[in-house]
C-alpha cells in the first residue's frame, strides 16, 4: 500500500495537479493582490478627497467671521464648529483643541511634526495618514488660514488649523476587500485541483492505454492495437503505436513462419538421414572388423569413414532431439532413482571411470528421466573431458529442497566472453575451430533437459582455474 502511495505521489497526473494548482494559487493570489491594491487605493483616495474638501469647506466658511488677531475664545469657538474628531488649531503660540484628554495623543498632540512643517512652509491644505493608539487609522488634515495682503492676494494670516478624521469605516471595507479575496482563494484553489485533477486524468487516460499497449506487446500479444480518437497529438502517438505492431507483427510473423520451416526442414533432413545412417552405421561396423587387417590407404580411409559416420549419426541424433524441444514434443518418463547409481552407470557406460573422479553419496534421491539425466551427465563429463584438463571430477550433494550434481576440470576455463553463449546452439568458442568431436548441440540439449527436470544448470569457474558446471534437481515434484 505504502509502495503504491509513493509510485502515486510520484506519478504524472500529480505533479500536473500540483502544476495546475499552483498556477491557479499564484494566479488567484495575484489578481486579488491587484485588485486589493486598487481597492484600497480608490477608498483611501475617495476618504482623503472628501474629508480635505470638508475641512476645505468648514474654514471658508468660517474665515470671514473670524476676527484678527484671534484670542483664546475665538480658538476655541473654531473648534467646536470645525467637524472633526479631533481639531486641533494654532496662532502663533496660542492653541486650542476639542478634546478633554490631550495626553491621548502622541506627545499631546496628534499632529504630525513633518505636517505642521509643510503647513507652514507651502501654505497650502495638506495631510497625512497616522496610526492613531487609540482609534486606529487616521487621516490628519491641516491648512492655514489665508487672509488678503495689501496687494490683495490671500497671505497666511498665522491661524493653522488641523482636523483628525478617522479611517475606521474605510479600513473596514479594505479588510472586507481583502477577505473576500481569501474567500475567492478558498473556493477556487480547491476547485482548481479538482478539475486540474479531472483534467490530468484525461490527458493521461490515453497514455495509461500507450502503457498497457506496449506492455502487451512485451507479452507477445502483438494483436494489441490502441483506440484512435480525435485529431491531437496524443490521437497521432495512438496510430503511430498501431502502425509500429501492425509492422512488428507482421515481422515476427514472418520470422515465426521462417523459424518453423527451418525447424521442420532440420526434422525432416535428420528423419530422412536416419535411414542411410542405420546402413552406414552397419557397414561401418563390418569396415572395424576388418580395418585393421586392410594394408595402407585401405585401412587409413575405412576407420575415416567410420569415424566420420559415428559423428554424423551422433549430429542427426542431436539435431531429433533439438527439435523434439524446439516443437514441444519432449515426453518425460520420470521414476524415483538414486542419482549417485545413475551417475555412475553413465561413467561406466563411456568407459570413463579411469578418466573421472567421483563422490557419489548414496540415498539421494529425485524423480527424474534416467534416459534424459543421463544425456545431461554425459555432456557435462564429456565436455570437460574433450575441453578441459584432468583431473575432472563429479560430486553429488544435497542442498536443500534440490540435488547439486558438480562437474569440475582443471583446464583453463572458460573465458568472460564465451560464458553468455556457453548454452547456445553450434557456439565455438575459438572461431577457427571449425571442426570438432561433438556436434556443438550437447550443452544445449542439456540445458533443455534440465529445464523439463525444473532444475537450471549453470556454468562458471572455479576458483583456483577451470571450467564448472553446476546442475540442480528438485528432489520432489510440485504437484
Amino acid at each position: 500500500m505504502i509502495r503504491r502511495i509513493l509510485a502515486l505521489l510520484r506519478g504524472i497526473r500529480v505533479r500536473l495537479v500540483l502544476i495546475i494548482s499552483l498556477v491557479a494559487v499564484v494566479a488567484t493570489a495575484g489578481a486579488t493582490g491587484i485588485n486589493y491594491v486598487s481597492a484600497r487605493r480608490t477608498v483611501l483616495a475617495a476618504a482623503q478627497d472628501r474629508l480635505m474638501n470638508q475641512l476645505r469647506q468648514d474654514v471658508d466658511a468660517l474665515a470671514p467671521t473670524v476676527r484678527m488677531p484671534p484670542d483664546r475664545t475665538t480658538l476655541d469657538e473654531l473648534t467646536t464648529v470645525i467637524r472633526g474628531l479631533f481639531v486641533f488649531v494654532r496662532y502663533r503660540d496660542m492653541v486650542s483643541h476639542n478634546s478633554s484628554s490631550p495626553s491621548s495623543w502622541p506627545l499631546g498632540t496628534p499632529i504630525p511634526p513633518e505636517l505642521v512643517s509643510r503647513v507652514r512652509t507651502e501654505g497650502r491644505l495638506v495631510f497625512q495618514r497616522i496610526s492613531d493608539r487609540d482609534i486606529g487609522p487616521a487621516l490628519v488634515v491641516g491648512m492655514p488660514v489665508m487672509t488678503v495682503g495689501t496687494d490683495f492676494r490671500p497671505v497666511p494670516s498665522g491661524l493653522e488649523v488641523y482636523a483628525e478624521y478617522p479611517l475606521f469605516q474605510e479600513q473596514q471595507q479594505i479588510s472586507e476587500f481583502a477577505l473576500n479575496g481569501w474567500r475567492t482563494a478558498a473556493v477556487v484553489v480547491p476547485l482548481a485541483v479538482i478539475l486540474a485533477w479531472l483534467a490530468a486524468g484525461a490527458v493521461l487516460r490515453p497514455v495509461r492505454r500507450l502503457r498497457d499497449g506496449a506492455r502487451d506487446l512485451a507479452h507477445g500479444r502483438l494483436s494489441t492495437r490502441l483506440p484512435e480518437r480525435g485529431g491531437d497529438e496524443l490521437a497521432e502517438l495512438a496510430r503511430t503505436f498501431n502502425e509500429s505492431a501492425a509492422s512488428l507483427e507482421q515481422s515476427v510473423g514472418d520470422l515465426r513462419r521462417m523459424e518453423a520451416d527451418a525447424r521442420r526442414f532440420v526434422a525432416d533432413v535428420s528423419h530422412e538421414l536416419r535411414t542411410p545412417l542405420a546402413a552406414m552405421t552397419a557397414v561401418t561396423e563390418v569396415l572395424d572388423e576388418e580395418g585393421a587387417r586392410l594394408p595402407g590407404d585401405a585401412g587409413t580411409a575405412a576407420r575415416l569413414i567410420s569415424e566420420e559416420t559415428r559423428k554424423l549419426t551422433r549430429l542427426v541424433d542431436d539435431l531429433i532431439e533439438i527439435s523434439r524441444f524446439d516443437n514441444g514434443r519432449a515426453r518425460m518418463d520420470r521414476r524415483e532413482a538414486d542419482l549417485g547409481e545413475l551417475i555412475a552407470a553413465t561413467l561406466r557406460t563411456r568407459q570413463w571411470t579411469d578418466r573421472v573422479g567421483a563422490a557419489l553419496p548414496a540415498g539421494i534421491t529425485a524423480p527424474v528421466d534416467a534416459r534424459r539425466f543421463d544425456v545431461i551427465v554425459a555432456n557435462l563429463v564429456g565436455n570437460a573431458l574433450r575441453h578441459g584438463a584432468p583431473p575432472v571430477r563429479v560430486r553429488l550433494c544435497p542442498s536443500g529442497p534440490d540435488a547439486l550434481v558438480e562437474v569440475t576440470d582443471h583446464g583453463p576455463g572458460l573465458a568472460e566472453d564465451v560464458l553468455p553463449h556457453v548454452f547456445d546452439r553450434f557456439y565455438k568458442a575459438d572461431s577457427a575451430r571449425t571442426r570438432s568431436e561433438g556436434s556443438g548441440l550437447g550443452l544445449s540439449i542439456a540445458q533443455n533437459n534440465a529445464v523439463l527436470h525444473g532444475g537450471t544448470l549453470e556454468a562458471g569457474n572455479r576458483p583456483g582455474g577451470g571450467a564448472r558446471f553446476l546442475l540442480r534437481l528438485p528432489r520432489t515434484v510440485a504437484p
